[in-house]
């Protein structure tokens, strides 16, 4: 976002008037969440000062700071005492969605006996964040971050990519059981230097758990850069 993230963190940008994790938590509660904790980062009294407790929003919202910027897979270890027990919804704080993608993956994750849910897009890129595989019942198989151009043609060789089929790209936006929590604290830095969430899932996978995949329908848009920023304020 270059000069346009300077002095706001990405998440405070307008979209229509109004900054992106504004739309997120009017997504949130109309879907029945009503309980709301923000991992702030750069400039974090900017999102603390605009949202503060929620209550102008009709949410209880807390926070927690993540001091080192170490990856997706640590962010969410703030949220633990927040979270208890209970199932929580997961999102990038740039990442925008219809409001009722949060109300449809509520109902995806009530289906079945699931320990998490994966919200992907079909892409034809597949190069650029997480690619994931899923077996006939939409169940996460495997996933693999950001692959390389040499990674992928291993994966065409391999079958796992075939022509014609769609390739499913992670669309930043999950649901989890508090189990995930024993998955995240035993993550190992990637090779990339960060702590990956996307090793916590095919963590997951490996030991078992049943991981559903949804595809979401309609707008998905990973704000990324200004471009995209301006193309949205058309609505």
């Amino acid at each position: 976002m270059r000069e346009l993230t300077q002095e706001i963190p990405k998440p405070m940008l307008k979209v229509q008037g109004r900054p992106i994790l504004e739309h997120i938590l009017e997504g949130l509660k109309a879907a029945g969440i009503l309980e709301v904790f923000i991992v702030t980062g750069f400039c974090a009294e900017a999102i603390e000062g605009y949202f503060g407790d929620g209550k102008r929003w009709g949410v209880r919202i807390e926070y927690g700071r993540q001091l080192v910027q170490d990856g997706t897979g640590k962010a969410p270890e703030l949220a633990r005492g927040f979270v208890g027990g209970d199932d929580f919804l997961l999102t990038y704080g740039d990442i925008l969605v219809k409001p009722e993608t949060y109300a449809q993956m509520i109902r995806r994750f009530g289906e079945g006996p699931f320990s998490g849910l994966v919200t992907v897009t079909g892409s034809e890129d597949v190069t650029k964040g997480g690619l994931n595989f899923f077996d006939p019942s939409f169940c996460l198989t495997r996933l693999v971050e950001k692959p390389t151009a040499a990674q992928v043609e291993e994966l065409r060789r391999e079958g796992w990519l075939k022509p014609g089929q769609t390739a499913w790209y992670n669309a930043g936006i999950y649901i989890f059981r508090p189990l995930v929590y024993g998955f995240t604290s035993r993550l190992e830095k990637s090779p990339r230097g960060e702590y990956e969430l996307t090793d916590a899932l095919n963590q997951m996978v490996a030991a078992g758990e049943k991981v559903a995949g949804m595809a979401i329908e309609g707008r998905w848009v990973d704000v990324r850069d200004p471009e995209v920023l301006a193309s949205l304020q058309q609505g």
